[in-house]
């Protein structure tokens, strides 16, 4: 069980020297995942406001404070000879770029591929878009864009309104994806001596997540039916009301677990039918049994069907709010969530990366940076001296 931090001393990724030019969720998670793992990771901004997701409201008001922990902020103004210059100096000596801008956007400003490995034949260039190569491959895409183009969207709501999934899937897994092809490409230019260029794509990454829709229709020979209306493949794997107005998802997802409700209830009559005998049965016959076990719930308060399922060892949950897993016991086990400071908002807990190694959890070793919060540091480790790191901030650097 994990029960704690790694010592960020020793963390998997340390000496890996990330620069990252990103911004939303897509690039900054991608980044984030390296900064916990260790690397170092210098996040550049316009100078001088910074990234504009900082200034998001509404639904991507979290955005920022999420995805930007462990990192390092440098502002520079990227259109001028001395901000160009600094981000030059800083990719040389770097192991990794990221960015998730719109095609061409930094080839512009002479920070593309074609460009930066002939400066830095080692570097690792990774650029996450909206699509790979492909006819689509210049076009604008959101997550909203790629759910709805990508069957995910119809998957999710019902016939005739389909509805995107409740968080940023493809843009955080997307950055995931680009994690592990940086990861995959740093060990294969241990063996080469060379970098080379990896790319994650919004739109495929929306397309993996459907391909097992795709292959039920090869396999079963019928479209998909969208997940509200779907065929269950298991006879008790539903949503139930309780006697205080709650709800609560159950699964009796095998034959022993079906036995196991049957005994601990006293439904003798269901256990010995012989059409309910198997799985199988059971989703043919469901309308045998399911009007008497949804009134048996709806008959017993929440936290009562909660300690009944925990006691037959049934899958179930209670249905909670994002607001909820705050005071989530489990979310909160020393190292489930790390604190960070949220500009206007104070300190906070947010999840760490849903990983352990030999128990331990990945923390926090930088603060969520406040815009630029970094550059004389970065500018000295660049090897500017003290006159110089004060006439380009001041003139350059927010």
């Amino acid at each position: 069980m994990a029960h704690a931090f790694r010592d960020n001393d020793s963390l998997p990724f340390a000496g890996v020297r990330v620069v990252e030019f990103s911004h939303m969720v897509m690039g900054p998670t991608c980044g984030m995942i390296l900064a916990d793992l260790g690397a170092d990771v210098v996040k550049v901004e316009p100078s001088p406001d910074g990234d504009n997701t900082r200034r998001l409201r509404g639904a991507g008001a979290g955005y920022f404070p999420t995805f930007n922990r462990n990192k390092r902020s440098l502002s520079l103004d990227l259109k001028s000879p001395e901000g160009q210059k600094a981000a030059g100096r800083l990719l040389d000596r770097a192991d990794v770029v990221i960015e998730n801008f719109r095609p061409g956007a930094l080839d512009k400003l002479g920070l593309g591929y074609e460009t930066l490995r002939e400066r830095n034949p080692r570097l690792v260039y990774c650029s996450m878009k909206g699509f790979l190569s492909g006819p689509y491959e210049h076009r604008v895409a959101l997550d909203e864009v790629v759910q709805m183009m990508g069957g995910l969207a119809y998957m999710t709501g019902p016939s005739g309104r389909p509805l995107r999934a409740g968080t940023s899937v493809n843009d955080i897994m997307g950055g995931m994806f680009a994690v592990i092809a940086v990861m995959a490409a740093l060990r294969e230019r241990d063996q080469t001596g060379k970098g080379q260029l990896v790319r994650s794509g919004l739109f495929e990454n929306n397309v993996f997540l459907v391909a097992q829709h795709m292959m039920q229709e090869v396999v079963t020979g019928q479209e998909p039916a969208p997940m509200p209306e779907r065929l269950a493949s298991w006879a008790v794997y539903d949503l139930f009301g309780t006697a205080d107005g709650q709800q609560v998802f159950v699964g009796i997802v095998s034959d022993t677990q079906w036995r196991v409700f049957c005994e601990h209830h006293g439904f003798t009559d269901l256990l010995s039918d012989p059409d309910l005998q198997s799985n199988r049965d059971r989703v043919i016959h469901r309308d045998r049994f399911m009007p008497r076990l949804r009134a048996f719930f709806a008959a017993m308060p929440r936290d009562a069907v909660l300690a009944s399922c925990e006691a037959m060892k049934l899958p179930y949950a209670p249905i909670q709010r994002p607001r909820d897993l705050f005071d989530d016991p489990h979310v909160n086990q020393p190292g489930g969530t790390v604190a960070i400071t949220v500009p206007d908002a104070g300190r906070a807990s947010v999840p760490s990366l849903p990983v352990d190694f030999d128990g331990k959890r990945l923390g926090l070793r930088h603060d969520v940076p406040l815009c630029g919060q970094h550059n004389a540091e970065v500018l000295r480790e660049l090897g500017y001296g003290p006159e110089e790191i004060e006439g380009l901030t001041a003139k350059v650097v927010a």
